[in-house]
């Protein structure tokens, strides 16, 4: 007989009932932190390495570009002089030939932002193509975009000015501007992204809705497809911005040159035999002020551009 609301310590059967396990003790981690992270120092010194090998040369950049043409020997390369000529070297780039740095300056925001534009877009259409249709030829396209990435562009240097000589598009902002638009890697880039952001399930979905190629992808396969786009950006940016070979070969007038070109011009202008005046000071800060609209857009873009790396590294 057993008293109402008690249990007790047999089942039904008459069995006895397992005894419940007693708690696991919870294992304490190890310091203050939690876990200890392991660490390796041969690939901390090659961090530290490769960090010194990127910095150092960024820092002399800033360093020198406080300094006037007087002080830059007279100081140590890696420390500031007694004076602080920031300002005035600024000044000086900018008046500096009738002010034709600002022009230089504009220019390269014109090649390198429709450059990046254009590439981005022709990139996500076609790797877009290339990853969700089916046609004849497919795969000889893609080998031919492949090969195209190994291609050097200063290989292409030569043929572009020969083929834009026949076109009289030399001396021209077209011939920058035109071959920025292709860029293989970028399609390719793009053509494994879209294959892994764009589900086929929501194609098929948005066929049945009634929908066009080109709506479903203006309005569904490319906002999956931003975070790739925003990399394909970013390097086309990069690219177009620190290119020097082809605008040296198919610009003549100088107020078409860009940054590189046209800095190079005044450096070598500081070696040349003719009595040319010396302008380090102008050289330097000008290169310093060449690199900040890409510090600019790496800082805003960033978090995209990481994104757009790691998707489709990692299977749902």
């Amino acid at each position: 007989m057993t008293t109402t609301g008690v249990r007790t310590s047999e089942t039904r059967s008459g069995a006895p009932a397992p005894a419940a396990r007693p708690p696991r003790p919870r294992r304490r981690p190890a310091g203050r932190g939690g876990p200890r992270r392991r660490s390796s120092v041969p690939l901390t010194v090659l961090m530290l390495v490769m960090l010194a090998y990127a910095a150092v040369p960024l820092l002399w950049l800033v360093i020198n570009a406080t300094k006037s043409n007087a002080t830059l020997y007279s100081s140590p390369g890696l420390w500031f002089g007694d004076d602080f000529a920031l300002a005035d070297n600024l000044v000086q780039v900018f008046t500096y030939q009738d002010g034709v740095y600002a022009r230089w300056l504009a220019n390269t925001v014109l090649y390198a932002g429709v450059g990046a534009a254009g590439a981005t877009i022709l990139a996500a259409m076609g790797g877009y193509a290339l990853a969700k249709f089916d046609f004849p030829g497919k795969r000889l396209m893609i080998a031919v975009v492949i090969s195209g990435v190994a291609v050097p562009l200063t290989a292409l240097a030569v043929p572009t000015f020969l083929l834009f000589s026949q076109l009289g598009l030399v001396n021209t902002p077209f011939a920058v501007i035109i071959p920025a638009l292709v860029s293989p890697f970028g399609l390719y880039l793009m053509r494994i992204f879209a294959a892994d952001a764009v589900p086929d399930s929501l194609l098929e979905a948005a066929r049945i809705d009634g929908a066009g190629e080109l709506r479903i992808f203006w309005t569904v396969a490319l906002r999956l497809m931003a975070p790739g786009m925003v990399t394909v950006l970013l390097f086309a940016l990069v690219a177009t911005w620190n290119n020097y070979f082809l605008p040296l070969i198919v610009l003549n007038d100088p107020q078409w040159y860009p940054l590189t070109v046209g800095l190079n011009q005044w450096n070598s202008q500081i070696g040349s035999s003719s009595g040319g005046q010396a302008v380090y000071n102008i050289v330097i800060t000008g290169s310093l002020v060449a690199i900040v609209p890409l510090v600019i857009a790496f800082f805003f873009l960033q978090r995209y551009w990481q994104s757009g790396l790691a998707a489709g590294s990692v299977k749902q």
